[in-house]
């Protein structure tokens, strides 16, 4: 006898269903814009290390902050810039929190987006992150937002056919969204952006510094 089927595995086989007939259509309908080839850097490209985590700060912080985000979310591009860049001078470069950022898509586009962020050297990770998500209006907007994409992509020195190779590398595309499946599965992510402390509190939505600020000292002893 099969097993039962509870509502939960429903959800969560219909999110990953979702990603998959919207951010997963790679190389077809979803892609198929006049620049886009099939070459490009797949032999050369470090999967592995494209898909490593993304952790900013001491690896022996005591508290762990992971933000589940999507690139083209406009509170997420908020809390980076309004936000973020106080907790990283008072908590990250003071050795008291570590952060994670953990890609929680919510459109193809956004697959896209965090591919690029991923691809450029984990030294260069978050200034990719500053461009893309300062400018998210531009090119999340664009009547064409793959081309300013790959415009983007030309600061950090990746040309247009490793771009277009990134954009149809199935199995990186896939692991991104497999961390969104992830964060649904652990703890009932559908919305961003989300942050879960030490992997158990989750905190949703955008807050401004002294709100959020509240939050992680709740977790200072």
């Amino acid at each position: 006898m099969a097993p039962r089927q509870t509502k939960t595995d429903k959800n969560r086989r219909h999110f990953l269903a979702a990603s998959m007939a919207t951010g997963m259509a790679f190389g077809m309908a979803g892609l198929a814009t006049p620049f886009l080839s099939r070459l490009g850097f797949a032999e050369e490209f470090d999967l592995e290390a494209a898909l490593a985590p993304r952790i900013i700060g001491d690896p022996d912080a005591p508290i762990l902050i992971a933000e589940y985000f999507s690139m083209t979310c406009g509170y997420c591009a908020q809390f980076h810039i309004d936000t973020y860049p106080e907790v990283k001078t008072n908590w990250i470069d003071t050795g008291k929190a570590r952060f994670e950022y953990r890609d929680f898509p919510l459109s193809e586009l956004a697959v896209y987006a965090h591919a690029l962020a991923r691809a450029v050297p984990e030294a260069a990770y978050e200034g990719m992150l500053d461009i893309l998500l300062s400018q998210q209006s531009k090119w999340a907007a664009s009547q064409y937002p793959l081309l300013e994409l790959q415009k983007m992509a030309r600061i950090a020195g990746i040309n247009e056919d490793e771009f277009s190779g990134m954009m149809n590398n199935r199995p990186y595309l896939e692991g991104i969204v497999k961390f969104a499946q992830d964060g649904y599965d652990r703890f009932a992510i559908n919305s961003t952006p989300t942050f879960v402390i030490n992997d158990k509190e989750v905190i949703a939505g955008f807050k401004p510094y002294d709100e959020f600020e509240d939050d992680l000292n709740r977790f200072m002893t």
